[in-house]
């Protein structure tokens, strides 16, 4: 075993704080992982780990070692892949995780067509609205419309893409069209539960304001607020490319255009720790080439309407035929990337 070796493993250890957990990252045995910690202290001589039955944590020596490593181990990563990238192509296993509300377009035609390319990958999609640990659940990709704070991943931003508000035209005309941001602090707002909704944001002259608002519901998914707005329950704040077929045909109808906070982004996000395998590279341009090719955010595909729409007012009828004119607003693709994360 080489120095590298045992440093990475000692680095997975600190990191999880747990010989088991760190042995399941790195697909080892826990008395290899312990083996190899112990071969490092050894060959220091100095202890890096206090252990206990209960608890494992770091001797000073041991966070040196940490925070002085970090560097080291990504070089010798980065220059071993570049290496092997020379000889090798995209294949094997590769793990990714998305919305649920991107797999009814875009998205399912960007992984037919790279199969189709690459038949030696093999991808695994897991469709979640929640929060996940990408190492903890074996994820090389991550795809999100939301902020990510996590440090320790790497962020390729695909392409922007506004937010919407929008309700039925029958909701509208039963309850009046909101002027002002404000205005929605007297209506029904269909909320997202893994972000409970009790203010808005918005910009007015320039400047970002929070809005209170009344939630009457909420759900984990977009794409099921969507639903709901379309039956009249209320407004829903979603991103536009998820209601865009329904915003088209009229279905839904906008309001609010010109106080929408800007600057949101579906972004492919990795860690810096995890393997950059040639498949997921591959993977990863060609998400943001396919962002170019189409011109437009992923969009909803056509849906046929949820209910009968009731007939609306002269005013509710002229937004919908705002919201169909082909100079509405829709974010464009963008080949641009940061790799570290986008600013709070």
């Amino acid at each position: 075993m080489d120095g590298l070796d045992l440093i990475k493993t000692f680095r997975e250890v600190a990191f999880r704080r747990s010989f088991s957990r760190a042995a399941i990252s790195l697909g080892m045995s826990k008395a290899t992982v312990s083996r190899y910690v112990a071969e490092l202290e050894t060959r220091s001589g100095v202890r890096l780990l206090n252990r206990s039955t209960r608890s494992l944590s770091l001797t000073d020596a041991g966070q040196v070692l940490l925070d002085r490593s970090t560097e080291l181990v990504a070089m010798a990563e980065n220059t071993l892949n570049d290496l092997q990238a020379h000889g090798s192509h995209p294949q094997g296993r590769l793990r990714m995780s998305a919305p649920h509300g991107l797999i009814a377009g875009w998205l399912s035609d960007v992984i037919a067509e790279f199969i189709k390319l690459y038949p030696d990958v093999y991808v695994s999609l897991v469709f979640t609205n929640s929060e996940i640990d990408l190492i903890e659940e074996g994820i090389d990709i991550h795809l999100t419309g939301g902020r990510i704070d996590d440090m320790n991943l790497i962020v390729r931003r695909l392409v922007p893409f506004d937010m919407v508000v929008c309700a039925s035209p029958a909701y509208w005309a039963r309850r009046g069209i909101p002027r002002v941001p404000e205005d929605l602090g007297r209506h029904d707002v269909l909320s997202y539960s893994a972000k409970p909704t009790t203010h808005l944001p918005f910009e007015t002259g320039g400047k970002a304001v929070d809005v209170p608002v009344h939630s009457r519901m909420e759900a984990n998914d977009a794409v099921a607020l969507i639903e709901l707005a379309l039956r009249g329950a209320g407004v829903a704040y979603v991103p536009e490319p998820l209601a865009q077929s329904h915003l088209e045909r009229g279905a839904l109808v906008p309001v609010l255009r010109e106080h929408m906070p800007r600057d949101h982004w579906l972004y492919a996000a990795y860690s810096q720790r995890r393997h950059n395998s040639a498949a997921m590279r591959t993977m990863l341009d060609f998400l943001e080439q396919s962002m170019v090719q189409h011109g437009n955010p992923p969009a909803m595909p056509p849906l046929p309407p949820a209910s009968q729409v009731l007939a609306s007012p002269p005013s509710v009828a002229a937004t919908c035929a705002l919201s169909r004119a082909p100079g509405a607003a829709r974010a464009t693709a963008s080949a641009g990337r940061t790799d570290r994360p986008p600013p709070r």
